[in-house]
């Protein structure tokens, strides 16, 4: 019998359509994966259906037997409470910033009415999904854990409460390599022990492959294509599904062609950053030890590694973003002030990128006037005509049109976010671009027109980049070079194909191997 069975399942939303006839069900134990673009309907399939969105369901879901289709909220949320765990994209969003992982755990485990577990019961069920030091774990808040960490957690706050069916939602998008599968294969595991069903919604089709049962593809709300995974994906047969496998980048094939490297153009050198310990414990924890790099005009170096290595941190620190215990940053030969004193013609070189498309924009704001921030702190004299003519000049180069200036942020799919995010960085004519991650929330199709666009400002404008990634074959298709960071240390710094193909340091073996599967 089957734990959770759609069956031509259709969401609106204000009357408009935007997903329908999707069928398939899940048994005891068993993953199902959707994949599909950004805007295919996959998220709204999977959380319509519990009252998790703004659509209405339509059609048939059954939970352990119980329709789900035509239930209010009233009804829906103990069946929720009871039989479902959701594990999110962005688990620092997810999870409550004011509340401690012991004070989460107990919330989600009394959800359904379960008496008030021990503090050892917290203590095992980090254990069960392999976080370390989880009698300290317990007593910290979100933003003091790495992100695999923190997924890790929700994970743990999912299955709290012995849920039939667990919807993962972009488990592993923001994880290295070696995380991505560490998480599923958790997931596998409690598959196995507990006979967990799984809906998993990805974009990332190695995942896939590699832990899913079956999957469904999805584009435009519908479902094109469904099967065994290893079969499916190996052999597409629609055209849509073609194209998802093709746009997946790979370590192998041939060098990619990158633009002549210029002159030197930043070092860094002897970086340190500390951070206070969590809770009862005295001390400082070294994030960032004694790290030195370089990079020339129109060179891109990938900052590689673990979740939690540094990477981000080093990467701030360097842009006059973040803390810096100690070290020095050159530009040009001239030494870069601390971040206090950095002038606005200091702040223009380096301009950043971030992961989360849609979080880095304000809401509240017009595509126009987020593009035009940095100038109107960076340049106050430029007139207002001047700013506009700027902002008009700045969609074109990312490739958007100019009635996009009119739109807010919830107006824009992930790729159309990250493309004015990209603008709103080029808008002071920077000579370096800081990315961290600005690609890892996007789909495959999105995520590849996004590098095509980078490659191309790296050839019309020169421009040197640093980017954090923990995609190696994003880093090979993008970057001259890879630095590889373990512990705070860059353990390993060459050429892109060099790193890959010889890799000598034992993380990079690992990273590369994790990378393969």
């Amino acid at each position: 019998m089957s734990v959770y069975a759609v069956e031509n399942l259709c969401v609106a939303i204000d009357g408009v359509s935007i997903v329908e006839n999707i069928s398939f069900t899940i048994a005891a134990g068993e993953c199902v994966a959707l994949v599909g673009e950004s805007g295919s309907g996959k998220s709204l399939s999977c959380m319509t259906p519990f009252g998790l969105s703004p659509g209405v369901a339509t059609g048939s879901v059954m939970l352990g037997g119980t329709e789900l289709c035509g239930l209010d909220e009233r009804a829906l949320r103990p069946l929720r409470a009871a039989g479902v765990g959701f594990v999110f994209q962005q688990p620092l969003t997810a999870l409550t910033p004011h509340l401690k992982v012991g004070a989460q755990l107990m919330e989600a485990a009394m959800q359904a009415g379960a008496p008030k577990p021990a503090r050892r019961d917290f203590i095992a069920m980090l254990d069960r999904v392999g976080l370390p030091r989880a009698h300290e774990k317990l007593d910290q808040y979100p933003h003091q854990l790495s992100g695999g960490q923190r997924q890790r957690v929700m994970i743990a706050a999912a299955t709290a409460h012995n849920p039939q069916l667990l919807i993962a939602d972009e488990p592993t998008t923001a994880l290295d390599a070696s995380l991505r599968h560490e998480v599923m294969d958790l997931i596998d595991r409690l598959r196995a022990e507990q006979g967990l069903a799984v809906l998993l919604v990805s974009h990332d089709l190695a995942t896939v492959r590699g832990h899913a049962n079956r999957v469904v593809v999805m584009q435009h709300g519908l479902m094109v294509e469904s099967g065994p995974a290893d079969i499916l994906l190996a052999q597409p047969q629609h055209k849509y599904t073609q194209a998802l496998v093709a746009a997946v980048p790979l370590l192998d094939g041939p060098a990619p062609h990158l633009p002549a490297v210029g002159a030197p153009l930043l070092a860094a050198s002897d970086m340190t950053v500390t951070f206070p310990r969590a809770g009862w414990r005295r001390g400082r924890f070294v994030a960032v030890d004694g790290a030195t790099l370089t990079v020339a005009a129109g060179e891109a170096l990938a900052l590689v590694g673990e979740s939690g290595s540094g990477k981000s941190t080093l990467g701030r620190a360097i842009a006059r973003l973040g803390p810096c215990d100690v070290g020095s940053v050159t530009w040009m030969g001239e030494m870069l002030p601390e971040r206090a004193r950095m002038t606005r013609d200091h702040r223009r070189l380096i301009q950043p990128v971030f992961q989360d498309p849609v979080a880095s924009l304000d809401p509240r704001w017009r595509v126009a006037d987020i593009i035009a921030e940095p100038i109107k702190h960076l340049m106050p004299d430029m007139s207002k005509g001047e700013r506009d003519a700027r902002v008009a000049a700045a969609l074109m180069d990312v490739e958007l049109s100019l009635d996009m200036a009119d739109r807010r942020p919830k107006a824009l799919s992930g790729g159309q976010a990250q493309r004015v995010a990209i603008a709103r960085a080029l808008i002071a004519q920077p000579q370096m671009l800081l990315l961290d991650e600005a690609t890892s929330a996007l789909d495959v199709l999105v995520a590849a027109q996004i590098v095509a666009l980078l490659q191309r400002l790296q050839r019309e404008r020169g421009l040197a980049i640093l980017a954090i990634t923990h995609d190696l074959a994003l880093a090979r298709q993008l970057c001259h070079r890879i630095a590889v960071m373990d512990a705070g240390h860059i353990v390993e710094i060459g050429k892109a194909e060099d790193v890959i193909t010889s890799p000598a340091h034992p993380v990079t073996q690992r990273l590369v191997m994790a990378s393969r599967r």
